[in-house]
């Protein structure tokens, strides 16, 4: 065993892919991909229909929930 390794406690396991809820924030992003949810032309915002005021609400919202997890997570190794 090399000195800089801690030995594990027995009867746990590392594990490789370390996830918490508020990883499941970078799912709604993907929303936005779907767009048969949101491809008609009512209702209207200031003359722009449902599909382009859609597509630009979803870009700062993306980036909210992309900061929110990395805030939440960024100090995991």
């Amino acid at each position: 065993m090399r000195t800089d390794q801690r030995p594990r406690p027995p009867g746990r396991r590392r594990s490789r892919l370390s996830w918490s809820w508020a990883d499941l924030l970078l799912l709604f992003p993907l929303a936005a991909l779907i767009t048969p949810l949101y491809n008609r032309a009512e209702p209207s915002l200031l003359g722009f229909p449902l599909f382009y005021w859609a597509q630009f609400l979803f870009i700062p919202l993306g980036v909210i929930c992309v900061v929110a997890v990395y805030l939440k997570t960024g100090d995991r190794k």
